[in-house]
């Protein structure tokens, strides 16, 4: 055993002291995490702080869990694991992290300062370079060599996680660091207040005359505007203009599903797309137009297109615009004000010419008739494809799940269903893997949500396939009694994969799957478990929901997706 080893009679303050008194300092009070030898500094150090330790089965997991914790909470989500293998278990977390911009601060530890950079000293979990495997994932990489410099350290990590596009950052400190004492007052006070990303006041101005000018404008909302809690500036700036939303898979929740002006979320459908390419002026807020809310890069603009965004790497990245670099609540607050002082109201330019949606030789519609159109087609053409059982299904969790609850949703056929079809019913309320689209996500993100708000259910959705990537996660959801229903819909495999190679190869292969019991294996953890049917999934579901504590829901059935409509003549 390494003499560097803390023993059972050290009382004096170490590193790893100074780490959660900055996490507190900064306003930290839950951190998830799993435990290593080089770590063990900063988690003994954790009975000594008044942070609430959450600690799951694998750091993949506790990285999903960190990622929900701070998208419900609008806020930094700390994540301590250990060296080498436990720091590079994270790495598929951190990468939907900084997809969906989630603040996660990971905290790993490292070998002692001697062995960092060389690669030959034969320590466990050694790496020659191990903050090399993060700096293409994360936001920034930060490294603490003293303890004089953890706290400076911890507070630029927090900073950076919550600047403008949040996003992960990873820091990581030696084991030596973490385990030598300090002889310094316990940190009480830091500062990373980040920086506002202030729009520039000529752009505001620009967008505004476009946008009150324009006799077709339509609103495109991203995950930015959900991130930056700018919903209500959203509603705001559309009803002014009567502008139609559509809100990507990531903004789900940005804009009331059911109001007049809602175009919803049918990103992978071509009716939306032409709607969306034939307004004069197309405002884009918080996307950065990729590969999913361009309908697969088909999306061609024939107007002008104003596009808000905080991350300036997505900034025009995918089409010519008017581009302004800031938060999209800041941003959508300043074209809210400046379009009421535009003084021209859309009225005043005449019978607004609403596009597509109208039928040929029509009278032009108002925009709300337009969208009301436009989900008619929408419908038809979903109605036409006999999906009867993934229709009623959707519609059986959505009548189970309580308004004020969150569903987390992994990569599987009901979640792609979800992403267009599903209502929200409120913002931030609907939480999915489509920014990396890295298969486990859904259960433990439902149980970072828990932790963030346990008075109130939460709902995991996974495919049989994915529930095995997090099936360890039912110990962590019964040892804190959290209240989590996990709906796993059993199709004996990789049910989207199945689907994807059948239509490309004629059939599939290794997508076909020897899964347990589900019903039992949860039992066996002390977790109530039903298998229920397509009939009985709504009564099903909503006692699973109303039952304290965790459980499981498993319905067996073989489902299908919506045909493509990227293709759709």
């Amino acid at each position: 055993m390494s003499s560097t080893h803390p023993t059972a009679t050290r009382h004096r303050r170490n590193g790893g002291d100074l780490v959660v008194e900055s996490l507190a300092a900064l306003g930290a009070r839950t951190v998830f995490g799993l435990p290593g030898q080089h770590a063990l500094g900063v988690f003994d150090a954790l009975r000594r702080s008044a942070l609430r330790y959450v600690g799951l089965r694998v750091e993949n997991n506790a990285g999903f869990a960190a990622d929900a914790y701070a998208r419900a909470t609008h806020g930094v989500a700390p994540l301590l694991v250990s060296t080498g293998p436990g720091a590079l278990m994270t790495l598929a977390a951190l990468q939907e992290a900084a997809a969906g911009s989630a603040a996660v601060l990971a905290i790993g530890s490292q070998v002692p300062l001697a062995g960092i950079g060389g690669g030959r000293h034969g320590y466990l979990h050694e790496l020659a370079d191990q903050s090399a495997s993060f700096r293409g994932v994360v936001k920034s990489v930060h490294t603490a060599r003293t303890a004089s410099q953890v706290p400076s350290a911890v507070a630029a990590a927090w900073e950076s996680a919550l600047s403008a596009p949040h996003g992960p950052v990873w820091l990581e400190i030696p084991q030596d660091v973490l385990l030598a004492e300090v002889d310094v007052p316990p940190v009480a006070q830091l500062d990373a207040t980040p920086r506002e990303l202030l729009p520039r006041p000529e752009l505001i101005a620009a967008a505004a005359s476009r946008l009150t000018r324009a006799r077709r404008p339509v609103i495109l909302a991203g995950g930015g505007v959900v991130r930056a809690g700018a919903e209500a500036e959203l509603l705001a700036l559309a009803e002014q203009l009567r502008a139609p939303v559509a809100t990507t898979f990531g903004g789900k929740g940005a804009f009331p599903w059911e109001h007049p002006l809602s175009l919803r979320s049918w990103m992978e459908d071509r009716h939306t797309t032409t709607f969306l390419e034939d307004a004069d002026t197309l405002l884009v807020v918080g996307s950065g137009l990729g590969e999913l809310s361009s309908n697969y890069h088909t999306f061609r603009p024939l107007g002008q297109v104003v596009q808000i965004e905080a991350d300036l790497g997505k900034l025009e990245s995918n089409h010519a615009a008017l581009g302004i670099h800031a938060d999209a609540r800041a941003a959508l607050a300043a074209l809210v004000k400046a379009v009421g002082e535009d003084g021209e109201v859309q009225e005043d330019h005449g019978p607004r010419d609403t596009g597509p949606a109208g039928e040929a030789g029509a009278e032009p519609a108002t925009p709300e008739a337009a969208v009301s159109a436009l989900l008619a087609r929408v419908h038809d053409r979903i109605a036409g494809q006999e999906l009867d059982l993934e229709q009623r299904i959707l519609a059986s969790v959505r009548d189970a799940l309580p308004d004020g609850a969150v569903s987390c949703w992994d990569m599987t056929i009901l979640a792609y269903w979800a992403w267009s079809a599903f209502d929200p019913r409120r913002t931030n309320a609907l939480h999915s893997a489509q920014g990396a689209g890295g298969l486990g996500y859904g259960y433990p993100a439902a149980l970072g949500v828990a932790v963030a708000d346990p008075a109130r259910p939460v709902l995991a959705v996974s495919g049989d396939g994915g529930a095995m990537y997090s099936i360890a996660e039912l110990a962590t959801a019964r040892q804190y009694d959290l209240p989590v229903t996990w709906l796993i819909v059993d199709d004996g495999g990789y049910g989207i994969l199945r689907e994807y190679m059948t239509d490309a190869f004629g059939e599939a292969t290794a997508t076909e799957l020897t899964r347990p019991d589900f019903v039992a294996l949860a039992g066996s953890f002390g977790v109530p478990a039903v298998r229920t049917s397509p009939e009985r999934l709504r009564t099903d579901l909503a006692a699973a929901l109303a039952a304290p504590g965790p459980s499981v829901v498993v319905l067996p059935a073989r489902l299908r997706m919506f045909a493509p409509t990227h293709l759709d003549a």
